[in-house]
């Protein structure tokens, strides 16, 4: 314990200053040290043999992968599934629509999918003088297994009375929600590929996708419908259109809408379906090499490009998926937020369908009791549906890292005091591979309870966990990170962590259903021959690697097929490989840059370990070829600059305090001080800070939070000319 004073006392004292505070917290805190010393020497052995934690080790050092070819770049396949990658999980189900009916002949009379009844809006008046929409919410209504089967099938018939065609696109583009999975499934059963259109895409973007992929059928909400698409100018561009679907039981004006467009509900969609002429038309089944969705990506790099995943690629991806799960069964709830035009999330929610869990829907502005759009005093959506499993993106949990450890430094001396002891032992437990139960039930339950209290495992997806955050995972919320790696041109299948790896910063090893090969970069310096570990760009083969990009063959250099006919994907990610065969995410070949005295720089780096300065709640690096100094955009965290801006005698608006030159030198001091042992060139020298929030709305970044730098640039322009100069 002798190293844990220097934790949390501060450094900037006098040396007997020093002495006298570690004297007292020493008198003050021995008996907890005692205390703790005595609680470990008693627990462990019983603890040790009754949760099989001399296994989890075992399991944890073993070989996980390996090289098929005995070469340093691999391909490295799982060793549970080397001689053959895996296919389906379930004999015969090789299609979507075989998978749902397999589940509802197991799970019919149980609960599948649940939605929080609305029971009140109110306005509420910020300081700042902005209006803020509040909901309080009921109990969640739960459809079961069966009823959704019946509803599916009414809906895909009335699709098909309104003149939708087997293998002809059709679109949907709507926020997450449970008419979102229906709507797929029906889709999926009666072989209408489906386009999917993220809802926080810009109107550019939208008219891009539905023009390209020439739906005449559109499945949306009736707020996109209103805020979107009739008030832009994506509908008169769509000269396929003819029929748009809005899920919501609402009343909408149904003029204004461009000749030719019907607008119908949901409902009215369903009602059609289920009259006798229509429930007897001929339901054309897909075949695995049928093509199931065309998965639009967010746009970060340009357009947005349609991905094309069939049948066999989805059900082979998500075999690989529920394998790294444990116990993935009908006692697992899972709380669904997170887009479903991300394929994260639509093979998470498809994977737990087919395993009998169900599944309650959230969304960021409700998903905790703080959340934005909870009325003060009433209960988020994790309080109330309490899941076992959930997916998150690392921006998601950076947040929530940052919320916590900003109200442990609000506590008084001796609760700080006793949060970071806990905080540490249990740390330390967890690096050898153990547990602490006495800290999470006196110290972490109160944390645990944010989200809900039941979860066993989260999956963290869409961009790189930082190991401070991934650790503070474990030791608040008392579950591991399965922290995955995978594209939507793999249908998300790469490689997951299991549950027993208790190492940080790596992303697992590859999945049952595909193997990972490298690939050198010499001009980024990365080849299999490097020490200690072989390095180069990602690339990932099997049977979960799609088609290619939608009417765009142009764009396909990237996917490849070998001589015994598999499909590979060259990922543009660059990772080693470790000596037990797992996978560590290093760089990104697109964020690497050149500067002006020849040294690289790789913004992503740069990124990750700014983001775990207090000060930063986002942040963007940015580097032009022939400047010799990359620079900064960054979105602060308010409470932390405003404290420190009234420190130094700033009490000025919040916009202020960003344009504030004083601001940006506290700003890019603190960033200094947190990239120490980063390289000279690597740190940034000038920083534009923004006073307003990125998110996807904004368009600055994806619904992943990724950051969209081609738009941060045209945003920031101005400042990136100021910055440099000038030039």
């Amino acid at each position: 314990w002798t190293n844990h004073p220097s934790l949390f006392l501060s450094t900037s004292a006098s040396p007997s200053t020093m002495r006298f505070k570690v004297d007292m917290h020493y008198i003050v805190f021995s008996p907890v040290y005692l205390l703790m010393w005595l609680y470990t020497l008693i627990t462990f052995i019983p603890w040790y043999f009754l949760t099989d934690a001399g296994k989890k080790k075992t399991m944890a050092k073993r070989e996980k992968a390996k090289s098929t070819t005995g070469k340093a770049e691999g391909p490295y396949r799982c060793v549970e599934n080397f001689d053959n990658l895996a296919r389906e999980d379930f004999e015969g189900k090789d299609s979507l629509d075989k998978l749902f009916e397999h589940a509802v002949q197991r799970f019919g009379k149980a609960d599948c999918l649940g939605t929080r009844e609305v029971l009140n809006e109110e306005n509420e008046t910020q300081p700042s003088g902005k209006i803020f929409k509040k909901l309080i919410l009921g109990e969640y209504r739960w459809l079961s297994y069966d009823e959704v089967d019946q509803i599916i099938s009414h809906l895909g018939s009335g699709l098909a009375a309104l003149g939708q065609q087997p293998k002809s696109t059709i679109a949907i583009f709507c926020e997450t929600r449970a008419e979102w999975m229906i709507t797929a499934q029906a889709c999926f059963r009666r072989n209408f590929p489906l386009v999917t259109l993220y809802a926080t895409l810009g109107e550019e973007a939208v008219a891009y996708g539905l023009n390209e992929c020439g739906a005449t059928h559109l499945i949306t909400s009736t707020e996109l419908l209103e805020t979107k698409l009739k008030v832009g100018s994506i509908l008169p561009e769509m000269h396929n259109l003819k029929h748009i679907i809005y899920v919501d039981n609402k009343s909408i004006t149904r003029t204004g809408y461009p000749e030719g467009i019907q607008i119908h509900s949901m409902q009215a969609v369903q009602e059609l379906g289920a009259k006798p002429d229509n429930c007897t038309i001929a339901v054309q089944r897909p075949q695995p090499t049928d093509l199931a969705v065309v998965m639009y990506t967010s746009g970060s790099t340009g357009q947005p490009k349609g991905v094309m995943i069939i049948h066999s690629n989805l059900i082979a991806g998500m075999t690989g998926q529920c394998e790294r799960i444990p116990g993935l069964g009908p006692k697992d709830t899972y709380i669904g937020y997170l887009p479903l035009a991300h394929v994260l999330e639509m093979t998470a929610e498809i994977s737990c369908m087919t395993y009998g869990c169900r599944i309650g829907y959230s969304s960021p502005q409700t998903l905790s009791d703080q959340s934005t759009k909870i009325k003060k005093g009433s209960k988020g959506d994790c309080s109330v549906l309490r899941p076992t499993l959930m997916a998150a993106v690392p921006e998601i949990m950076d947040r929530i890292y940052k919320n916590v450890m900003n109200k442990v430094q609000e506590m008084s001396y001796v609760q700080r005091t006793l949060f970071k002891l806990g905080y540490n032992y249990k740390l330390e437990q967890i690096k050898m591979g153990y547990d602490a139960p006495l800290c999470n039930l006196l110290l972490f339950k109160k944390v645990k309870a944010q989200l809900g209290g039941n979860i066993r495992m989260m999956l963290s997806g869409g961009a790189p966990l930082s190991s401070a955050t991934q650790r503070f995972m474990n030791i608040c919320f008392c579950c591991p990170v399965g922290q995955g790696y995978g594209l939507t041109e793999t249908c998300g299948a790469g490689t997951i962590t299991e549950v027993a790896d208790y190492s940080t910063g790596r992303v697992g090893a590859p999945l049952i259903c595909c193997e990972v090969k490298l690939r050198d970069w010499v001009e980024g310096g990365y080849t299999s021959q490097d020490q200690p570990h072989p390095r180069g760009e990602i690339m990932i083969g099997g049977p979960n690697v799609t088609m290619g990009y939608y009417k765009s063959e142009h764009l396909n250099n990237d996917f490849w097929v070998d001589e015994q006919g598999q499909r590979w994907f060259c990922t543009g990610d660059v990772g080693e490989i470790h000596p037990d065969g797992c996978l560590q995410i290093v760089d990104r070949k697109k964020d690497l840059v050149k500067l002006q005295a020849g040294e690289y720089v790789s913004l992503g780096k740069v990124e990750s370990a700014l983001k775990n300065c207090p000060l930063i709640e986002n942040i963007c690096a940015y580097a032009n070829s022939d400047q010799n100094y990359v620079i900064s955009f960054v979105v602060p965290n308010q409470k932390q600059l405003t404290i420190l801006a009234n420190k130094n005698g700033i009490s000025v608006a919040w916009e202020e305090i960003c344009n504030h030159p004083a601001m940006e030198k506290e700003v890019l001091k603190a960033i200094k001080e947190v990239a120490a042992s980063s390289k000279r060139f690597e740190i940034p020298v000038k920083v534009r800070l923004s006073p307003e929030p990125w998110t996807p709305e904004t368009g600055l970044v994806t619904d992943a939070f990724k950051l969209k730098r081609k738009e941060l640039k045209n945003h920031f322009q101005t400042d990136i000319e100021r910055m440099y100069g000038g030039k």
